[in-house]
């Protein structure tokens, strides 16, 4: 994983045709080529919306595009088979392949139920509003159109503990069904923040975590992925998925490695989870996004200086999978908070071009978001992804000792070493040193040349708002 980079393959807005599986093959080469070591699929299982769903409504985790459910056969990304000739195409390119998996609800039920429940505050979800109600609810999964095929399990109300529609009286409300209560071991946000949406599982129900398990390993002998991304994990009991991960690795006897998406601005809630675990995932590095986009949205008012504190990455860079933005963070989601174009190669710098952290480069930053019209930055991320693979190397220097003005710089080792200098105010000049074997030589970032003196220092400059990487004069392109 040493210089390792995960592609986030998709944003909320990539078509249904033509196939991402079908893409994806199609550029696994040049993913590979350009640099990227692993990469993040969507779900791909069906979901409520059939071939318009994300995946993360997820109906039937066992159709990967096979069955006629929810108004069609494949999913919003292709077929089944076009599913598993994708996945075997990125490991022939020796890409790792990581799994989106949905595991906090389901929705899309194929009958309805009558349930005694409660109405809870939204705000607090321990605090009951009203008193035992029945209740018409979706909450019965038969899965007729694969009649038993690969699982004959079925869900009926008893495997939820809450939903947050009454069929019947058209109410939208947080409902907890009678003689449940909310799993432990999630988020405390609304004083229990185990509810999300659709039909909540409820994983203290022995056979939905053997369930869950069960689907597991088929979903690891169906596929071969070489890990996974867990979708919500703070809304998941954290002892649920500290046993299915050792499960999984018990069953496949590999590493499996795993990212969850917490999303939480505070690292304490990062950490609490992580020990809660026992360290068994890696987690996203929420505050890092956070510190970015305060940065990039501060008038230039934002100190530097204090760009990774309060960051999984300065606390424990080896469970941190750094990123810039993802498809929740993008323009009309529901965690908008997309960094500002101006601020983007700085950002992508600060995980790319240090060692510190996993990190992952998202679709829509990478091929662009033409709902949003926004540009791809390719160009900007292969040749730092080149200089990653083949530049990042030997003893490393940091400058992160000013307000505006920060950077860093690697001497390489057997290998052409480079500087980055970024500010998000005004340009300026920052002395750094880059070693003494380059002594004499000069320095080039398209603009500016440095000359380096006898003691391997020079006086780098970058312009106002701006990101400069610095390499030897003549290698005007890493590629």
């Amino acid at each position: 994983m040493k210089n390792g980079v995960i592609f986030q393959s998709f944003e909320w807005y990539t078509p249904k045709d033509p196939h991402l599986w079908v893409t994806l093959k199609e550029k696994a080469s040049a993913l590979a080529q350009a640099g990227f070591s692993a990469i993040w699929l969507p779900p791909a299982y069906k979901g409520i919306g059939g071939e318009n769903d994300d995946g993360y409504g997820a109906y039937d985790l066992y159709d990967l595009g096979e069955f006629d459910a929810h108004g069609s056969i494949r999913t919003k990304y292709g077929t089944r088979q076009e599913y598993l000739d994708c996945i075997k195409a990125l490991q022939d390119a020796g890409i790792d392949v990581y799994g989106d998996i949905v595991l906090d609800h389901k929705m899309g039920a194929d009958e309805n139920e009558m349930v005694s429940a409660k109405e809870v505050n939204a705000s607090d979800r321990y605090q009951v509003v009203s008193n035992d109600q029945q209740i018409e609810v979706a909450t019965k999964f038969t899965f007729p159109a694969r009649h038993g095929k690969y699982s004959d399990f079925t869900w009926n109300w008893e495997d939820f503990d809450g939903i947050d529609y009454d069929i019947k009286g058209h109410k939208h409300a947080d409902f907890l069904f009678d003689s449940k209560s909310w799993n432990n071991g999630v988020d405390d946000e609304n004083g229990n923040f185990d509810y999300l949406m659709g039909a909540d599982l409820d994983f203290s129900v022995p056979e939905v975590r053997e369930e869950c398990i069960k689907w597991g390993k088929w979903y690891y002998d169906t596929t071969h992925l070489d890990g996974f991304r867990l979708d919500a994990v703070k809304h998941i009991s954290s002892d649920f998925y500290k046993e299915w991960l050792s499960a999984m690795r018990d069953y496949t006897k590999r590493e499996m490695f795993t990212v969850g998406e917490y999303w939480h601005g505070d690292l304490g809630h990062l950490i609490h989870y992580l020990i809660a675990v026992n360290y068994a995932m890696s987690l996203f590095d929420v505050p890092l996004h956070y510190n970015f986009y305060n940065a990039s949205h501060s008038n230039g008012l934002y100190d530097m200086r204090r760009i990774f504190d309060g960051t999984l990455v300065s606390f424990s860079s080896d469970y941190a999978v750094t990123f810039v933005d993802n498809h929740d963070t993008q323009p009309s989601q529901g965690l908008q908070s997309f960094i500002d174009d101006w601020f983007k190669p700085q950002a992508y710098a600060l995980i790319l071009l240090r060692q510190a952290g996993y990190p992952c480069v998202f679709a829509g930053d990478y091929d662009g978001i033409p709902h949003d019209g926004i540009a791809p930055k390719k160009d900007l991320i292969d040749e730092m992804l080149d200089l990653r693979m083949h530049h990042m190397s030997g003893a490393m220097h940091d400058y992160l000792d000013h307000p505006d003005l920060i950077g860093w710089s690697f001497e390489g080792e057997n290998t052409a070493g480079f500087v980055v200098l970024l500010t998000n105010a005004r340009g300026g000049k920052k002395r750094m040193y880059v070693g003494t074997k380059y002594a004499n030589e000069t320095f080039y970032d398209g603009t500016h040349y440095v000359n380096i003196s006898q003691n391997g220092e020079g006086i780098f400059l970058v312009n106002d708002g701006s990101l400069s990487i610095y390499h030897l004069e003549g290698e005007e392109t890493w590629h």
